[in-house]
């Protein structure tokens, strides 16, 4: 349920354009945290040879469905401001 709780959000982001309540503190927030945890399962896993494939996928799709939302807020805000003048 994890690896999908974002999946709404970049539904009705898709389809609406709209990212003004997004925050873009809170998305690298996001980002940043599946990043390093990803990182830290691996550095676990190759110590101890033992790999966690469900989470590397898991944190694979988190981090996709962040990078979207992130690229996003920077490029929809462009196109609304672009489209107002």
């Amino acid at each position: 349920m994890f690896s999908i709780c974002g999946l709404p959000q970049l539904i009705k982001t898709w389809k609406t354009k709209r990212v003004d309540d997004l925050s873009a503190l809170f998305l690298w927030l996001w980002f940043w945290g599946e990043i390093f945890t990803l990182i830290y399962i691996v550095i676990g896993d190759i110590a101890l040879a033992n790999y966690h494939i469900p989470l590397y996928v898991n944190y694979a799709i988190n981090i996709l469905i962040v990078f979207y939302l992130l690229y996003a807020k920077y490029t929809y805000k462009i196109e609304v401001i672009a489209q107002k003048q």
